[in-house]
């Protein structure tokens, strides 16, 4: 099974191989974006959004490209500057190569800026990784942003809402009464909710995805594996490595090495 990290890394290599094919042919260069599987948003240097593909209006539900092409500008949305898009595409047009992991979609304000119909939607988690589009000369002419979709909650609010405060401080410890306060339930009411909703205990849904953060931390060799533990909020300590060996198999030094 293809995990997110792994489908960014492909997708990216994949589109950027197909735009090379097709930069002198207009036609095709925007079909190859309009086609393409994974949601995409191109940029002009000011930050208006120049283009838009199929996956992209899916993936919001956006009545059409005319309520974003020309009218959208990322450095003027504080939602993309809070997530870090903003400075993801000022990075490219600079020539320095960004991704950013775990953004939190401002759902609701999408929903609410373009009468989006997809109301069951509670929370939503993508990656996004940028690339250049570059004109003849050589020189960066735009910017795409590729994003892959992590996690979509739907169904109970309440349990969307604890998800995302476990999603929001998987660096912290696990505290139960907070997050029950998050879905508006008492603890005990809210563990049965909670793992009727998802399969799984509060406490197991909390290692589960901060052992997937680990992971993908790990894939970045510019961090030391005590760095990736202190950013997730577990120590650097024997018992962390064997409650990491017991989800994934592997020590995370093991790990490491293997990919």
């Amino acid at each position: 099974m293809e995990k997110p990290g792994d489908i960014k890394r492909d997708g990216t290599d994949i589109f950027q191989s197909s735009l090379e094919a097709s930069l002198d042919q207009g036609e095709l260069f925007h079909n190859t974006i309009d086609f393409f599987p994974y949601p995409i948003g191109v940029y002009a240097r000011d930050g208006t959004m120049v283009m838009v593909n199929r996956a992209m209006l899916r993936e919001f539900d956006f009545p059409s490209k005319d309520v974003l092409i020309g009218k959208y500008n990322i450095f003027k949305d504080a939602e993309t500057e809070k997530a870090g898009l903003s400075a993801l595409v000022r990075d490219i047009f600079d020539e320095k190569t960004r991704e950013v992991t775990y953004i939190k979609v401002p759902v609701k304000s999408i929903r609410k800026s373009y009468k989006t119909g997809k109301t069951d939607i509670y929370a939503m988690y993508q990656d996004a990784v940028a690339f250049p589009i570059f004109d003849k000369a050589g020189n960066v002419l735009y910017v795409g942003v590729l994003f892959i979709t992590r996690r979509i909650y739907k169904g109970n609010p309440g349990i969307a809402r604890a998800v995302e405060y476990l999603e929001d401080n998987l660096n912290k410890p696990y505290n139960l009464k907070e997050t029950a306060k998050a879905a508006n339930m008492s603890p005990y009411h809210f563990s049965r909710v909670f793992k009727n909703n998802t399969g799984l205990t509060p406490y197991g849904y909390y290692m589960k995805i901060k052992i997937e953060r680990l992971t993908e931390m790990l894939h970045d060799s510019n961090n030391t594996i005590r760095e990736v533990f202190n950013a997730c909020g577990m120590p650097y300590s024997g018992h962390s490595f064997s409650v990491f060996k017991k989800y994934v198999g592997v020590t995370p030094k093991q790990y490491r090495e293997r990919k």
